[in-house]
């Protein structure tokens, strides 16, 4: 009811029927140069009803009046020259079914179409053109200015960098978009067909290696990076942006700015994880509901940085019931909040302890009786643990050996164990530490639990990591401190490492060690002088400072220890190492060190460290 009572169709109807008899006069006119003789006027007359009314009945099964001709766009414009293609075939088969075309000019049968499709497209172009000028008076009226009479436009002055399709529609949309805070001054492209050339009414510069005077020449200020171009070429996009000092943002990518789930203004600063360029992680996402849909979960350090990205993976699972447990309070309030109000997931219970605490373990798992454990409680930070190595034995050895104990008890059908590449040839008290831990689940193997675990390298924006500390210091105008100018580090997100850990929990088949694939190392020097140049800064104005290796680190990391094979599995990023080394149990060896741990001795905790880890060969002094 309410289409028919518009009153604006019945408007398009009558505008439209004029148009289309005034294309058939000017047929008609143009055909006889104006002098139309009485015999074809009349003629004209009697063909005029079919020829209006056919093109009005193809343009209504067309849905070209259900539109709203502000809205006009390429779409309308193609449904416009099918409406009137189909209406003029019908008009030819009425007048050869009629007449017989004895009399009709054929050269009008070709000129009325055309004309009647340059009349409803310009009625439409005109509309959207008029309703654009009203909303934006003054826009309209400097463009019809030189430019040195027009104001300067507000907005950061930005260049887009790629003028393919998709970088022509962002630019599209940001021009559509009147409070975006962007001025966009053209593109930056390296195809040399594309340079030159002007896409909206913006030029395309190129190629990237010039951005330097293109930037000087444009009064550029930021470069916008669209989520194609952030493949393979940002790490070149990075280092042009650098030379010629200009800010990098991201945008989102353009199907989610098409679905309406961001708008255009959601840029972001471009981070360190888009110059890694992971690929996505494919899961198996059947193998993986087979041990976790409709079991009871429990995550260890849940609230930390892995464990807390654990819980968001395995929500997607529909465990039956998640059980949180950790030491802190802040952190375990924190996964509560986020998994009720942002995920909606309801079906958890947090417990506040040590997993240390063996009568509190026990009473958990007796409760609860958990399925599936994700051992992710440790502590990791090696310059701390160095200084205190009696928490590194209490939490990441007796701690795990007491989870490994109840898991076993208590009839858990998978452990899976979060390790570190810091375990592979330990120099310091953490690593060496996580290596025990590896030793307990290869002596728990076989009492009825498939225990596995899961090693990698370090993850970014975890707690302890580089990435805070580098950007706080930057934040402050540096220095950035930097232990060594050849420190190397394997690094991976925190999604893609929680996803890859869930993803082995299904492939273990008992006792493996499963290595994730991290990539190529990355220099911590270069990770710096990155995200110094990420942040909007020039590198010459902040100083990286190198401080020395801290006690227990080392220059390298490895993934692989000695003694252990590599070998494939069904995922492209997931390795399993097969050892040849017995697995730890409750011995005097182990005795010894909870003896030393529980009376502080440090260097008894070290000496007895290396005893259960022959590889272990603790560094003295930061130099080593």
């Amino acid at each position: 009811m309410n289409f028919w009572c518009n009153k604006n169709l019945y408007l398009m109807l009558l505008g439209e029927s004029g148009l289309f008899a005034l294309a058939l006069i000017l047929a008609y006119g143009l055909r006889f140069e104006f002098e139309i003789s009485p015999e074809f006027f009349l003629q004209m007359l009697r063909m005029m009803p079919a020829a209006v009314g056919l093109k009005l009945a193809f343009f209504w099964v067309c849905g070209l009046y259900r539109g709203m001709w502000r809205y006009t766009g390429l779409a309308d414009l193609w449904k416009i020259g099918r409406a009137v293609f189909m209406a003029e075939v019908a008009l030819i088969i009425y007048v050869a079914f009629t007449s017989h075309f004895q009399g009709h000019p054929r050269s009008v049968f070709i000129l009325d179409p055309l004309l009647a499709f340059v009349f409803a497209c310009g009625a439409r172009v005109l509309i959207r053109s008029l309703y654009e000028a009203s909303a934006q008076p003054k826009d309209w009226l400097f463009a019809l200015l030189p430019e040195r009479f027009c104001a300067p436009a507000l907005g950061i002055r930005a260049l887009i960098v790629g003028a393919d399709d998709d970088g022509a529609r962002i630019a599209k949309e940001i021009l559509e978009v009147r409070d975006s805070g962007l001025l966009l001054v053209g593109f930056v492209d390296d195809d040399p067909v594309r340079i030159g050339r002007n896409i909206h009414g913006l030029p395309v510069y190129g190629p990237l290696a010039a951005l330097v005077s293109v930037a000087q020449m444009t009064r550029a200020e930021e470069i916008l990076v669209s989520a194609g171009q952030a493949g393979g070429h940002l790490r070149e996009i990075v280092d042009a942006c650098e030379a010629a000092q200009l800010r990098i943002k991201k945008l989102p990518a353009l199907a989610d700015i098409a679905s309406g789930k961001v708008s255009v203004k959601a840029l972001r600063d471009v981070r360190y994880e888009d110059l890694l360029g992971r690929e996505e992680v494919h899961l198996d996402e059947a193998g993986i509901k087979g041990y976790l849909e409709d079991k009871v979960v429990l995550v260890s350090g849940a609230g930390g940085s892995i464990g807390s990205e654990l819980c968001r993976q395995i929500i997607r699972f529909n465990p039956r019931l998640l059980v949180l447990f950790d030491a802190g309070e802040e952190n375990l309030y924190s996964i509560e909040m986020e998994l009720l109000h942002q995920h909606g997931f309801t079906r958890y219970v947090t417990v506040l302890g040590q997993v240390q605490d063996a009568a509190l373990v026990d009473t958990v798992f007796a409760a609860r009786q958990p399925q599936v454990v994700f051992h992710a409680a440790a502590y990791k930070h090696v310059p701390m643990l160095e200084c205190n190595p009696w928490q590194a034995v209490t939490n990441n050895i007796l701690g795990s050996r007491t989870v490994m104990e109840a898991s076993v008890r208590h009839g858990v059908r998978r452990f899976v164990l979060v390790s570190t590449d810091k375990a592979v040839r330990p120099t310091n008290v953490m690593g060496a530490s996580k290596r025990v831990a590896e030793l307990l689940m290869h002596g728990f193997q076989g009492a009825g639990t498939t225990f596995m675990a899961v090693r990698f390298g370090n993850v970014l924006g975890s707690s302890g990591s580089v990435i805070p500390l580098f950007r706080s210091q930057i934040e402050r105008g540096g220095p950035v401190t930097v232990t060594h100018p050849e420190v190397t580090r394997y690094f991976m997100t925190i999604p893609e490492a929680a996803q890859l850990i869930v993803q082995a929990g299904a492939l273990g088949q008992g006792g493996e060690i499963f290595v994730l694939k991290m990539g190529q190392p990355v220099r911590i020097a270069e990770l710096a002088r990155d995200l110094i140049v990420l942040s909007g800064k020039d590198p010459s104005e902040i100083e990286i400072k190198f401080t020395g290796l801290r006690p227990g680190e080392k220059l390298y990391e490895e993934l692989i220890t000695a003694g252990e094979d590599v070998l494939e599995t069904g995922h492209d990023k997931i390795m399993v190492l097969r050892s040849g080394r017995d697995g730890v149990g409750q011995d005097e060896t182990l005795d010894a060190l909870f003896e030393a741990t529980r009376r502080f001795d440090v260097d008894g905790v070290r000496r007895e460290l290396e005893s259960l880890v022959p590889e272990y060969s603790p560094a003295n002094d930061a130099s080593e």
